[in-house]
């Protein structure tokens, strides 16, 4: 693909993926063009390290998301079944409680520590890509992202990744094709003029060659 596919492409994934703040099915596809648009501009710009640093971002994303769910799975079957099986004021049921609890916490845990991950490799692949391309908003696009996982667990967060990502989808569309020079026409060649001297007669005037010692037309000594 051109320079002006791979940005396209990466500004809409950008924006599908800020956009996946409230339908988190299109940040999977928006992530996923990035992706795609990431190797297009390693492939231009001649480094690897921009694709595979996403690449181990978006690996990351997914590894938190899936411990996540397993995590959650878990803490909801444990907690549903020593519920049924004691009351709210037996030590057991008050160890279960604990115990759901620092579950919970674990699954932030957790999650925030991939999530975390996941921001370090995008902002080293926009790093990469905001020297390349020259585009310096990438570099100020992969902080936010930064500061916004780390910060997920509360609102704000939440702002600063969708800030970020939209930095992301500006700054690809951003990007400048690098135009080629015009070829100058060719110069044409040099023209050499062919200048003699002449003699001219002090007698009669005659025009002679330079190298004539009498005139042509009278006769007369030109020599000095």
């Amino acid at each position: 693909m051109s320079l002006d596919s791979d940005r396209t492409l990466g500004g809409v994934g950008a924006l599908l993926v800020a956009v996946g703040s409230f339908f988190p099915f299109l940040s999977l596809v928006g992530v996923i063009l990035v992706l795609v648009a990431m190797r297009g501009l390693a492939d231009y710009y001649k480094d690897d390290s921009l694709f595979k640093n996403a690449l181990y971002g978006f690996i990351f994303g997914i590894i938190g998301i899936i411990a996540a769910i397993v995590l959650f799975i878990v803490f909801f079957f444990s907690f549903m079944i020593t519920n049924t099986a004691s009351n709210g004021t037996t030590p057991v049921a008050v160890f279960t409680a604990v115990s759901a609890v620092g579950l919970l916490i674990l699954i932030l845990v957790v999650v925030l520590v991939f999530f975390v991950m996941q921001a370090v490799f995008y902002r080293r692949a926009f790093d990469v890509l905001s020297d390349k391309s020259g585009e310096k908003m990438f570099r100020t696009a992969g902080l936010l992202l930064l500061l916004g996982a780390i910060l997920t667990i509360v609102l704000v967060g939440f702002v600063l990744l969708f800030v970020g990502w939209i930095l992301v989808t500006v700054a690809f569309f951003s990007i400048k094709t690098p135009t080629t020079p015009k070829e100058k026409p060719p110069l044409p060649p040099p023209s050499f003029s062919f200048t003699t001297d002449k003699k001219h007669c002090p007698n009669c005037g005659t025009e002679n060659t330079s190298d004539a010692t009498y005139c042509k037309h009278c006769g007369s000594n030109l020599t000095p």
